[in-house]
């Protein structure tokens, strides 16, 4: 246990899914105060507290918060917050599940982080360790907090880390670490400055021994020392070889595997492939194991899933496409399979980005945009002619399949959060699986 925090006073701001499984952390000490703080009337796990544990719900006090030595803050919350940074000034430590986590893990722990893929990325390279025969643990962001996979027994850790919880995190030493790309995302979170943003997920590579960047993305680079390996687009290091209709993974100008036998598609997950790739050769796993994982490895759910075919038109579930770069990646990815082209259904909470982005496809890879959501009308604004207001993502559908063609994809892409009308991304995605399987053939 980390003895640091004995005898402190302990304030946890939050009850979200990773601050629960730190109570049960934080209970194995001799602390001198534990408080659980909420600003929600009711929030979410109160059902999981043991009995008897100090619950405070309601607005934030500054001065109640300068009384604890520790404040151990949920990701959903940001350190700005005026109560939480005076408790900071006042001397109190502000820290997050992955730095208390940082204290106790004991394998090598692996980062990910990222605009868009992370997932992806998260849960292939634990498909490639797992194929090696090795015991890996895969959480943080993705799948389990990090106190629900804390063992003895675990030989790698893979983490997909936000910036969020990067914010709170000082000590975590990685055996890898990479930043896949960098798009505007939260921009609401950092003031509207994407380069705030990106020194959030820098602090990735503070105590990382191999470096992994984006070499067509130089804001994945460190702002300090050098890196251990790039991948991207051209046929340099960890790249891809374009060969006819082929496109062939490859490392430093050898192929390695043409990307048909790979079960996901597009150039964004070729990309995710080769961020992987580097990833496992910096911690041994080999090159066949490798091989074998990316062609078995599935994807994931509202990543773009092909959710059906009808009629000669596809549907994808891309739910999890939260900002205009992750649609972007989708439209690219999709547009060579689909050469009549796509129909986007986007929409949602925008988070103060700019959707001028996606103009460019309209009228060419994406022949029409059904715009649903509160901040919809950012999206309209972009073309009357191919752009149309929609009351929700049941009507956008059917106005999508209304007017589709065989050939055509149906691809949800929200290139916005979800919180106005679902609980998240997840809930947005079976709400359109279930739709799209609901989907009557056409009548011709």
């Amino acid at each position: 246990m980390n003895a640091s925090l004995n005898k402190k006073s302990v304030a946890v701001i939050g009850l979200g899914i990773s601050n629960i499984a730190v109570i049960g952390y934080l209970l194995k000490h001799d602390l001198k105060k534990l408080s659980i703080f909420d600003t929600r009337a009711n929030p979410p796990y109160v059902d999981e507290l043991p009995g008897g544990i100090d619950l405070r719900l309601g607005p934030l006090d500054a001065k109640e918060l300068c009384t604890y030595d520790v404040l151990v803050v949920s990701p959903g919350l940001s350190v700005r917050l005026p109560e939480i940074a005076k408790a900071k000034d006042n001397g109190a430590l502000v820290v997050g599940d992955i730095e208390l986590f940082a204290f106790e893990a004991k394998a090598p722990v692996i980062g990910i982080t990222g605009s868009n893929g992370k997932s992806t990325v998260t849960a292939l390279l634990g498909s490639m360790i797992e194929h090696w025969g090795k015991k890996v643990a895969v959480g943080a962001n993705f799948g389990h907090a990090v106190f629900d996979i804390l063992s003895d027994a675990v030989d790698f850790y893979v983490l997909e880390l936000s910036s969020f919880e990067l914010e709170t995190t000082y000590s975590l030493e990685l055996v890898a670490g990479v930043i896949l790309n960098i798009s505007e995302d939260h921009l609401d979170r950092y003031d509207g400055k994407i380069e705030e943003y990106a020194k959030a997920k820098a602090r990735i590579f503070a105590h990382c021994k191999n470096i992994i960047v984006n070499r067509d993305d130089k804001a994945t680079f460190p702002q300090q020392g050098t890196y251990k390996a790039s991948f991207g687009l051209d046929n340099q290091e960890y790249g891809r070889e374009k060969v006819g209709h082929s496109v062939f993974l490859t490392v430093n100008g050898q192929r390695v595997l043409d990307t048909q036998d790979m079960i996901i598609c597009g150039t964004h997950n070729e990309l995710n492939a080769l961020s992987a790739m580097a990833l496992a050769d910096c911690v041994g796993v080999p090159r066949e194991v490798q091989i074998k994982a990316l062609c078995t490895f599935p994807g994931l759910e509202h990543r773009c899933q092909l959710v059906r075919v009808l009629d000669g038109i596809s549907f994808y579930n891309d739910s999890k496409a939260t900002n205009v770069a992750s649609t972007e990646a989708a439209i690219k990815g999709l547009c060579d399979r689909h050469e009549r082209g796509i129909i986007l259904l986007a929409g949602g909470l925008g988070k103060g980005q700019d959707f001028t982005p996606l103009k460019k496809y309209l009228g060419k890879e994406v022949s029409d945009v059904f715009c649903y959501g509160r901040d919809a009308e950012q999206i309209l604004a972009l073309s009357k002619e191919h752009c149309h207001s929609c009351l929700n993502l049941r009507q956008a559908l059917n106005s999508a399949y209304e007017i589709a063609k065989r050939g055509q994809a149906i691809l949800l892409s929200p290139a916005c959060a979800s919180f106005d009308q679902f609980k998240g991304f997840e809930e947005r995605g079976r709400v359109f699986v279930n739709l799209v399987n609901h989907v009557d053939v056409k009548e011709y």
